[in-house]
C-alpha cells in the first residue's frame, strides 16, 4: 500500500489519499501544494473534476536530481535544433526524442514517477517522452492519441515554470489551469485526459490569475499507461504522422 499525503483541489490543504501497489512498492509521502497553483473557471463542476482526475506535486525531485536528469538529456541531443512546428502544428519551436534506458541514478526517478502515476491495473509504458520547447516554444490545445496513449499521463516539469491549461472539448467555458513549477510532477486521468484539451500557454498569452508568467527553456518527462489495444513501442514510433496527436 502507498500513503499519499497530498493536496486534493479544490479546498482542502491536506488529504491524505490511499492507492494500493504490490507489495514491493516503495511507500513514499508527497505534499502537494496548496490551491494557489489551480484556477478555474465559474461552471460549478470544474473543480470537482480536476479533484478527482488532476494531481500537482510540488518538489517531486531535488535541484541535483533534476540537473542529473538534464545533464543525461542533453547529452542525447546532438545537433537536433529546434523545430519550428510539429506536423499537425500541435507544437511550436521543439525538440523531441525518447529514452528507454536511463543511467541507474536517473532510472530511480522515472521507477518513482511510475509507483505514484499508475494504479495496479495500468500497463506503463517504459518508453519515456521527453519534450524540450524552447523560451518562445510552446503547445496547442489537443488530447493525446488514444492508440499509444492510456488513462494515465504523468509530467515531470524541469528548468522553467508555464501555465498549463484544460479545456472542456464539448464546452470552452469549462476550464482549469495549473501553474507548474519546476521540479514539479503532474497527473491527469480518465475524465481530464480524455474529455479536456491540454496546452501550454505562449508567453504573450500566458496569464495566470492575473498574473505574467514568462516560460523560459522548458524540459519534460512525460509517463505514459499504455492503451487497452496493444502497440508497437519501437523507438520513434510515437513521433511519427497521426501517432503523437490526433486533431479532435
Amino acid at each position: 500500500m502507498l500513503t499519499v499525503k497530498c493536496f486534493r483541489f479544490p479546498c482542502v490543504k491536506h488529504l491524505t489519499t490511499t492507492i494500493f501497489r504490490t507489495s514491493n512498492s516503495k511507500s513514499k509521502n508527497l505534499k502537494k501544494q496548496a490551491s494557489e497553483l489551480l484556477e478555474y473557471s465559474q461552471e460549478e463542476n470544474v473543480k470537482s473534476i480536476a479533484a478527482e482526475h488532476f494531481s500537482l506535486f510540488t518538489n517531486f525531485i531535488t535541484s541535483e536530481e533534476e540537473t542529473s536528469l538534464i545533464t543525461e538529456i542533453d547529452t542525447k541531443w546532438r545537433r537536433l535544433k529546434y523545430q519550428k512546428g510539429h506536423w499537425d502544428n500541435a507544437i511550436q519551436d521543439y525538440r523531441e526524442l525518447e529514452i528507454r534506458d536511463w543511467r541507474t541514478h536517473n532510472a530511480s526517478i522515472i521507477q518513482r514517477i511510475q509507483e505514484v502515476a499508475f494504479d495496479d491495473g495500468d500497463v506503463k509504458n517504459n518508453l519515456i517522452h521527453v519534450l524540450d520547447l524552447s523560451p518562445i516554444g510552446f503547445i496547442n490545445p489537443h488530447v493525446d492519441s488514444t492508440r499509444f496513449c492510456g488513462r494515465v499521463i504523468a509530467g515531470l516539469s524541469l528548468l522553467s515554470s508555464c501555465v498549463m491549461k484544460y479545456t472542456h472539448k464539448g464546452d470552452a467555458s469549462i476550464w482549469f489551469q495549473a501553474l507548474l513549477p519546476p521540479k514539479s510532477l503532474y497527473i491527469m486521468k480518465d475524465r481530464v485526459r480524455y474529455e479536456f484539451e491540454h496546452e501550454i500557454l505562449k508567453n504573450e498569452d500566458s496569464m495566470f490569475k492575473g498574473e505574467k508568467v514568462t516560460k523560459s527553456r522548458r524540459v519534460s518527462l512525460l509517463c505514459r499507461s499504455k492503451p487497452h489495444i496493444e502497440h508497437d513501442d519501437k523507438p520513434g514510433q510515437l513521433f511519427k504522422p497521426i501517432t503523437l496527436f490526433e486533431n479532435t
